[in-house]
């Protein structure tokens, strides 16, 4: 499968939204919550004027011209907030996208680009139950402390 990495381009920062929602884990055989939940200010903390604060970077992943995929970081106050020199980061697929080894690759690009931008770590929280969390693994990023439902990770670039 041929697809592109490439930086997000401003009129596609909209699609941070359904790319957010797509980022909700969900367990097997659990209820997916309504599509208004992105709504909630914890989450909108990952999407709300994106573009407009300095640490905001995004990548997408296209196949033929459709948006596939988004990794993006800002530095915010989330679930895997650190401190405020550390970006948090984002990462989702549609699901028929999942599995194919591009998440794998937005991460390594995106690890990079943070890593240019002179960045010293970038943090991440996720479920334990989430497959996500091996990804993150893979990719560098070590566990740093954790709830009883998830892990805060850190990748130190």
């Amino acid at each position: 499968m041929n697809y592109t990495i490439r930086k997000i381009q401003k009129h596609e920062y909209p699609l941070l939204n359904n790319f957010l929602y797509e980022a909700i884990f969900v367990p097997e055989g659990i209820e997916p919550p309504p599509k208004t939940i992105i709504a909630s200010s914890e989450l909108q903390v990952y999407v709300e004027r994106f573009g407009e604060l300095k640490d905001d970077i995004g990548l997408v992943a296209e196949i033929d011209g459709k948006i596939v995929g988004a990794v993006w970081s800002r530095i915010m106050n989330d679930y895997g907030h650190i401190d405020n020199e550390t970006p948090s980061l984002a990462i989702s697929l549609y699901k028929e996208y999942r599995g194919l080894g591009i998440g794998t690759v937005m991460m390594k690009e995106i690890l990079a680009l943070l890593k240019r931008h002179e960045y010293k770590r970038v943090s991440l929280s996720v479920q334990k139950a989430n497959y996500a969390a091996k990804l993150y693994q893979k990719v560098g990023f070590k566990i740093t402390d954790e709830t009883e439902e998830e892990y805060i990770m850190v990748n130190y670039l």
